[in-house]
């Protein structure tokens, strides 16, 4: 298998192609680092920028297929059926220690154990640019900023009094992706109203390991609704209104290998926000309130018994406001001052009903499960004293619940002649326990859980010169107070706080320009155990769980006339370990897939795309007992009006 995957990596890189370019020039401007526009050369963060271009270059996909080959960045469950859970892993962190950002604004689903949001919930095509900032990022954003944020920046209208768009799609397991917009300027009012149906009969999401069972195929519908709207007051003044509806009903299976033709999911999300922003010189006013609102129904009826439960139904609803309000200072051209507030409230209800041969079994979870969080923050930012940055930061966050967290941050860095930067980052982060660990059954007898906490080394240094672009990190990250699920020996279980996590690794990243021809690669080393005690003694053991400790990412791209560009990529990804009830774990082989994506463009307003997936039909599981997609496609239309 290795043997494979070196022969892939020199194919492809003697190959011509188009590819993501993920380390970006140092004077591109960004958002996420510092909470408001500053270059990349001028923060000492480790940032990766996914623009509307190469978005452009991945019509027909899913976000989790872009977001997975991404230095550091791997989404489980990618390749399983559409509506499949899509943990995200950033260098190596469990899910739920990376924070989705949506325009600069926590998402969540806080009824969910990890409080993870549902990327399924997103479509690329009302998507402007991604940006993916690594490394703990508390205190700027709060809870869950353990490992990194992934900031979904969506679009806004254009300049003309109105435009249309439309990407039409089809593909295999008859599965069909239509995407229409309308979006313009009228006088001072920007507007962007987008609509996303995406339906599939998928494929069965259990494998049947004899191949005779007749497993039935798990498909999905979803439909999500967008609209932002801008409005400009004065000069000074500017108002964001922002919406979006989103559900989609999927097919699932009892288990790993096992089948079910009539348990379904059906998960709905609707957000409205509301944010303005006032500039009075130097200094500038931001505010942001958002109301989110999640529910989660699993439904295993009782026609077919293909697990445990004769009958399940599982209903998981969730309610979250966030408000901010914080400014940014130009105190002078080298140093600028950041300060807010924010304020969360989480809440959540939740029902559970199994029948089964030993009976009927029933939790509940009132809506008396809430929490409320107060954060208060300020940082500095010193830019470009004779090749010199820094950002110092400081967070203070206070729960009604549990204990209060303090995180800091110090990112300096140096750049030479605007060509190499030098940087190192010392940072802390916190995970506030979630509403099911807190309430659940499962919560803890005789002491109330307090957040994880963490601290983030890294160093690294980036090379940018041309046409060249090269990044290499280090990173180390230790969690103290890691929640952990606890079986005592009477076989009570609850959560405790009991243990260590430590986790390093490092990144090579690579983007070579040469005429019309783009070549980049990407390379993650990530390693991991946990500390916790057996007994009087303390004992190790890996468990980054369902998380390669290698995984390559290669891509080639090169136009081949005028209108006509084409992609070539190959992921590979080394072993991996399963965790398995009552059983040691087992070891999940390693795979590679080699991907094709072609666009042409037919006329200014036209343009035909294909993207072929997993081409030499690899067989392989990124979750034991769940298909992943064989060879496969989608082609289709894009339409600009």
């Amino acid at each position: 298998m290795k043997k494979k995957i070196f022969i892939a990596a020199a194919v492809i890189i003697s190959t011509a192609a188009q590819a993501q370019d993920s380390t970006k020039n140092l004077n591109e401007v960004v958002v996420t680092a510092t909470k408001y526009p500053i270059k990349q050369s001028l923060t000492g963060k480790v940032l990766t920028v996914i623009t509307q271009q190469q978005l452009e270059q991945n019509k027909g996909k899913a976000l989790s297929e872009i977001l997975t080959t991404q230095a550091g960045l791997i989404v489980n469950g990618t390749a399983n059926t559409f509506g499949t859970n899509q943990d995200v892993y950033v260098r190596g962190a469990s899910a739920g220690k990376t924070l989705i950002l949506i325009d600069g604004v926590p998402a969540y689903d806080v009824s969910s154990i990890s409080t993870a949001y549902d990327i399924n919930l997103l479509a690329v095509e009302q998507i402007e640019r991604i940006e993916i900032l690594k490394g703990s990022q508390s205190t700027l954003y709060g809870s869950d900023a353990v490992a990194g944020v992934i900031n979904i920046i969506t679009k806004k209208g254009g300049d003309k009094k109105m435009g249309a768009t439309g990407n039409f799609s089809a593909g295999s397991f008859n599965t069909f992706k239509q995407n229409v917009s309308l979006n313009g300027t009228v006088n001072k009012t920007n507007y962007n109203v987008q609509f996303t149906r995406l339906t599939s009969k998928g494929f069965s999401s259990a494998y049947d390991q004899t191949g005779n069972k007749g497993f039935d195929d798990d498909g999905i519908k979803e439909n999500v609704f967008r609209a932002n709207i801008t409005q400009k007051i004065n000069d000074k003044l500017g108002l964001r209104f922002t919406s979006q509806l989103s559900k989609y009903k999927a097919d699932a299976d009892a288990s790993g290998f096992t089948d079910e033709k009539d348990y379904t999911i059906t998960s709905k999300n609707s957000v409205a926000g509301i944010g303005a922003d006032y500039s009075a010189g130097k200094t500038k006013l931001h505010f942001n309130y958002n109301y989110s609102q999640t529910q989660r129904i699993y439904l295993d009826d009782s026609a077919f018994v293909g697990g445990f439960s004769k009958y399940s139904r599982g209903e998981y609803n969730g309610k979250a406001h966030f408000a901010e309000l914080y400014t940014n200072t130009a105190v002078s051209k080298k140093v600028d001052l950041l300060a807010g507030v924010d304020y969360r409230i989480q809440q959540t209800d939740q029902d559970y009903l199994s029948i089964s041969s030993f009976g009927p079994y029933a939790t509940a979870l009132g809506d008396s499960a809430k929490v409320n969080q107060l954060g208060a923050y300020a940082s500095v930012v010193v830019k470009d004293i004779d090749g010199f940055n820094m950002e110092a930061g400081l967070r203070y966050n206070n729960f009604n619940k549990y204990g209060d967290a303090v995180t800091f941050s110090f990112n300096p860095s140096y750049v030479i002649k605007n060509m190499v930067k030098i940087f190192g980052n010392i940072s802390s982060g916190f995970k506030a326990p979630s509403l099911y660990q807190v309430y659940s059954e499962y919560r803890n007898p005789s002491t109330v859980l307090k957040p994880e906490k963490s601290i983030h080394y890294e160093a690294g240094v980036q090379y940018n010169k041309g046409n060249t672009n090269l990044r290499a990190v280090y990173f180390i990250r230790n969690l103290t107070d890691a929640i952990a699920f606890y079986t005592s020996p009477s076989f009570v279980s609850y959560y405790i706080n009991a243990d260590k996590q430590k986790d390093k690794g490092f990144e090579l990243e690579a983007t070579f320009k040469l005429d019309k021809v783009t070549i980049t690669a990407n390379y993650t080393n990530v390693d991991g155990f946990i500390e916790t005690k057996n007994g009087s003694k303390d004992t190790s053991f890996f468990n980054l769980y369902r998380r390669p400790a290698q995984t390559i990412n290669l891509n080639a791209g090169f136009n081949v006339c005028k209108n006509w560009s084409m992609n070539i990529g190959v992921q590979t990804v080394s072993k991996r370990f399963e965790a398995v009830y009552a059983a040691a774990p087992v070891e999940m082989p390693a795979y590679y897939i080699w991907n094709i994506y072609s666009s042409y463009k037919v006329s200014k307003n036209i343009a035909l795309f294909a993207d072929f997936k997993n081409i030499t039909n690899e067989k392989y599981f990124e979750v034991r007992g769940y298909n992943s997609r064989r060879f496969n496609f989608m082609a289709g239309v894009s339409i600009k009006l």
